[in-house]
């Protein structure tokens, strides 16, 4: 799994801040008693690799640790049983044919097997010489860490714990940073528009369709698309385009935000606005995400913010 780290800097100009995040990835594993351990994230749920695990055990074929494993009578059934929970997919058939023979001297059982016959998803394997494995959803990973070693488990587990623990403090920074760019924008945005474009006695209705209309400019300009536009392609989805938006576009838009203060408080109208700030989404989207370093122009803390 590869997880976002920002660093943020910042400078006034003209009295309005341009944040820039500039973005790292990191790849998780997890460290158990001299063991490193892959973890992958697929729909929400955390998968760890079985393959490294065993290596605690057999260093050289991993793979006889897993089919050991998986042979007794009582992790066929704990397999079983875990599929019949959260997986409406599973043949429930060829599992109690899986479980009758469990245990015995003659049954032999790997994840592919397993997968391919039963349509189980707690157990996947990817193949390769870089992050390929035996991967499990961590209900099953650490019902083997059992198996292996009662000690490794509990090392397993708070090593886990302690991952989750770096990550949501991560997420959190995250969060605190895009509320802090909207904050600082949003005012600067709403100002602008409130003083050149709202005659006065508008009613409240008027005055919410000039906002929307500014808002859809800057999707528009950055997402190809206005919110409406994005909820009839996306129905099935909560929330709305800018929830669903990555970091580099969030910072891109909180740029778009400002400058089309600027480009308001000189009277340019909507339609050169929206050829200037479609431009400069590009040019930025194609810094940000092509990786290429970015000028420091002067820390600020988020306090300072």
């Amino acid at each position: 799994m590869f997880l976002d780290r920002g660093h943020v800097w910042g400078s006034r100009t003209r009295g309005v801040y341009f944040l820039i995040f500039f973005v790292m990835k990191i790849r998780q594993t997890l460290n158990v008693k001299g063991t490193e351990i892959g973890l992958v994230v697929k729909g929400g749920a955390d998968y760890i690799c079985l393959t490294d695990m065993a290596r605690f055990k057999n260093i050289d074929d991993p793979r006889y640790v897993i089919q050991n494993w998986m042979k007794t009578k009582f992790t066929v059934e704990y397999l079983g049983n875990w599929e019949l929970l959260y997986n409406p997919n599973f043949k429930r058939v060829e599992f109690d044919t899986f479980k009758n023979f469990a245990g015995s001297n003659a049954f032999v059982l790997t994840p592919e097997k397993w997968v391919k016959i039963t349509h189980a998803i707690g157990i996947q394997s990817k193949h390769g010489r870089h992050g390929g494995g035996t991967f499990a959803h961590r209900d099953i990973a650490f019902e083997f860490a059992s198996w292996l070693s009662p000690e490794f488990k509990l090392y397993l587990i708070k090593e886990f714990q302690r991952l989750k623990e770096d990550e949501n403090q991560r997420k959190s920074l995250d969060w605190d940073v895009r509320r802090a760019l909207a904050k600082i924008n949003y005012r600067i945005h709403t100002d602008a528009i409130k003083e050149h474009l709202i005659p006065k006695l508008l009613s409240s209705q008027q005055v919410h369709f000039v906002y929307a209309s500014e808002a859809d400019l800057l999707n528009v300009a950055l997402f190809g698309m206005t919110a409406k536009e994005w909820r009839e392609q996306n129905s099935d989805l909560e929330g709305n385009i800018r929830d669903y938006a990555t970091v580099e576009q969030l910072v891109v838009l909180s740029n778009l935000e400002s400058l089309n203060a600027l480009l308001v408080e000189e009277k340019i109208g909507q339609a050169e606005r929206l050829v200037k700030l479609n431009s400069v989404a590009i040019t930025q989207m194609r810094s940000l995400v092509g990786g290429a370093g970015v000028k420091r122009l002067g820390e600020a803390s988020l306090g300072g913010i």
